[in-house]
């Protein structure tokens, strides 16, 4: 674990020296740029020219006060443009980084969207499914793709909740027949005492968890509890499953 937090703490390191090497390049090209004659070298009409000062000085002078102020090359140009490529390809990494930071810490996406100069939080969650690229989705999904599949693993998740709260006695019933087993061995206790505990919560749908734990735990000493837990279990999958089939066949 620590071997692959410190690869992961080199690679941010990596980046950020690379982004801040290329806004070096750029900053110093654009502002060669900006300078007086744009950084190039000026025709030589007449042979007198007006210096900042309002004096006149010789074309020689001031073809040398260009030169001390560096000319810009297309070679220059063409660089500074390499590197800000290597700066929106790193913006583009740090950006998700930082919205699922954001999002970590509490943050909503209707807080978040005028962050990124969008005008909607449906518009900053799309944004952020469309760059997070390290996504738990199946591999070769559009940016599209992944945004329906979040939406239909919420909607799935919504389905379960109602369903839950819509059994809440049946559940509820199940769970307490659950813990009030004397005979249980300490590990599958453990998981007795952790649905004990949701038992106390107000969402019956946080039972869920809780009784599929257990139930995969009385298999064997109590397998009429554990059959009704692996119905409920095939029930929610089913639930799950009738919302996300629409996505999974549009993928190619």
């Amino acid at each position: 674990m620590a071997a692959d937090e410190a690869t992961e703490a080199n690679a941010v390191g990596d980046g950020e020296s690379a982004a801040r090497a290329a806004f070096t390049t750029v900053e110093e090209t654009v502002q060669r740029l900006a300078s007086p004659g744009d950084g190039q070298d000026q025709p030589a009409e007449r042979g007198r020219t007006v210096g900042r000062d309002g004096t006149a000085e010789d074309v020689t002078a001031a073809q040398d006060r260009a030169a001390d102020q560096g000319t810009v090359s297309s070679a220059d140009v063409l660089a500074a443009l390499t590197s800000l490529r290597v700066l929106q390809e790193q913006f583009a990494t740090w950006e998700p980084l930082l919205i699922g930071a954001a999002r970590d810490r509490g943050a909503s996406w209707a807080a978040i969207a005028p962050t990124l100069g969008l005008a909607s939080r449906q518009a900053a969650e799309r944004r952020y499914l469309r760059l997070n690229s390290h996504a738990s989705d199946p591999d070769g999904m559009t940016g599209e793709q992944r945004v329906q599949a979040a939406r239909d693993r919420r909607a799935g998740d919504r389905a379960v909740t109602q369903w839950a709260r819509d059994n809440a006695a049946m559940l509820r019933r199940l769970a307490a027949q659950i813990t009030a087993l004397d005979d249980l061995d300490p590990g599958t206790q453990a998981s007795a005492d952790r649905l004990l505990h949701a038992l106390g919560d107000g969402d019956t749908a946080t039972l869920l968890s809780p009784l599929a734990e257990a139930g995969a735990k009385l298999e064997d000493s109590h397998p009429n509890l554990a059959g009704q837990v692996s119905d409920i279990n095939v029930t929610t999958d089913r639930l799950r499953t009738e919302r996300t089939a629409r996505n999974e066949q549009a993928w190619p």
